[in-house]
């Protein structure tokens, strides 16, 4: 399907868009392009103008004019039409109607631009190869970090630098949980209600909170950063659904910041993707990142290393992501989807996550008894672990309750650089020895 011509008259031509789905993201599109139109065919030489739309209620209030546009009840037919040079998949969801529409538009040779990292981190390879098969363009840039242009700096902006590590912040929800949770003095559930209140957690925040949204954008990362095939399923996920107020006030007096990040490198013996609270230097760029924001570090071989930040989510920011994957096929831009051919892409290895190195935050309800300190500092030096620091904090209770729980204390160790193999050995034994109530409290620490 042609969508650019060569021919001086031609370039007039309007790019006629279809977009399918019409929540936040979408009604905020369709007011961009009807608001802006002028000066997006001042900028592009030609008008991008809304075809045709499709959504699952055609009568629903969505601040913007829909009358004018025609309507399919099918995102597959809107996907194969002739009305449309380029399409949009607003809709949300790995299979359903968001993968059937895409396939079809691809298969049919129609360009696509979609938002949706759980399709992509699913089906990512095979939709670039079928993008490829019919020389389709597949833009996703706001699938990763809302209005952060990180899909285009990786496929486009590097030249021949390699990634050598990629890490961010990459849930606006989870950003926001935290940094409530560091600047006032209130736990995780009342900051997600919060939250949801204001309409940056969903009603079942458990794709947010428990780490998979990450993971999924740190897959479709991965991939673009190593050239390895998209593999969600290899993606060490833990939440911080966990984290409690004796943690951010210990992580703060140390001089230390709690976020979530996803974070992959290349090691020898394949790729480690992981998601998980971390303690990173209140000096630290990433610590600067807070509320409802998203940032992505790149640390390459050429430039050392490049911190985007912006907004993670929102209508006209994602919005404005999608904006501009069609303005790169309104202009003829072809690059491979994953950013190389996607037969260069290898299997994605999983590197075990035990072996990560690197020093631990460890807070552990000790019992009050004679000797408990001494038994828990032997069974860490039986495993060849250094301890930086042991903190006791009785000013401090996490979640324990109960008899035994009032008859301990907290306590906190910091380890210098260690295997987590290691520490995770170390803290089974001292579970066995009785000397602590309820499960410990691991979270890793990085420098950057």
């Amino acid at each position: 399907m042609q969508t650019h011509a060569s021919a001086e008259g031609e370039q007039l031509r309007p790019l006629r868009v279809g977009i399918a789905g019409l929540g936040t993201v979408g009604a905020a599109l369709v007011r961009i392009l009807t608001q802006d139109g002028d000066a997006i065919a001042r900028k592009l030489g030609r008008r991008i103008v809304v075809s045709a739309i499709s959504a699952r209620s055609r009568s629903r209030d969505r601040g913007v004019d829909i009358s004018q546009f025609r309507w399919f009840d099918d995102p597959v037919a809107l996907a194969r039409s002739e009305d449309i040079d380029l399409y949009v998949e607003l809709i949300g969801g790995e299979d359903g109607p968001a993968l059937a529409s895409v396939t079809a538009a691809l298969e049919n040779g129609c360009p696509v631009v979609t938002a949706n990292k759980a399709l992509l981190a699913r089906h990512g390879v095979t939709l670039a190869k079928a993008a490829e098969a019919t020389s389709a363009q597949l833009g996703f840039e706001a699938a990763v970090a809302g209005g952060i242009p990180v899909i285009k700096t990786l496929r486009e902006g590097l030249g021949s630098a390699s990634i050598t590590r990629v890490f961010g912040i990459l849930n606006g929800t989870c950003n926001y949980i935290l940094t409530r949770m560091g600047e006032e003095d209130i736990g995780f559930d009342a900051c997600l209600k919060d939250a949801q209140a204001l309409g940056y957690a969903e009603v079942d925040p458990t794709f947010d909170v428990e780490g998979f949204d990450t993971a999924h954008k740190l897959a479709i990362l991965t991939s673009l950063c190593f050239e390895t095939e998209i593999a969600a399923d290899q993606v060490f996920v833990e939440g911080i659904t966990r984290i409690t107020q004796a943690d951010i006030k210990v992580a703060a007096d140390l001089g230390y910041k709690i976020k979530l990040l996803g974070m992959a490198r290349k090691v020898e013996n394949g790729i480690e993707q992981r998601v998980h609270p971390t303690l990173v230097k209140k000096s630290s760029a990433i610590a600067g990142v807070d509320g409802v924001l998203n940032a992505v570090s790149l640390e390459t071989n050429h430039v050392q290393e490049l911190l985007l930040a912006g907004p993670g989510a929102g209508g006209e920011a994602t919005a404005a992501s999608v904006l501009s994957d069609i303005f790169d096929i309104a202009r003829g831009t072809q690059v491979p989807p994953l950013g190389v051919p996607s037969s260069h892409l290898v299997p994605c290895t999983r590197a075990p996550m035990r072996a990560h190195e690197g020093g631990y935050y460890i807070r552990l309800n000790a019992r009050d008894v004679p000797g408990a300190l001494a038994a828990i500092a032997t069974r860490m030096g039986e495993s060849n672990i250094s301890l930086e620091s042991v903190i006791q904090r009785p000013d401090l209770r996490a979640n324990e309750s109960g008899p035994e729980a009032e008859n301990s204390r907290t306590v906190v160790l910091i380890t210098h650089e260690t295997i987590e193999s290691a520490v995770r050995e170390a803290l089974g034994r001292i579970a066995k020895d009785g000397f602590i109530v309820g499960e410990p409290q691991l979270i890793r620490i990085e420098e950057f």
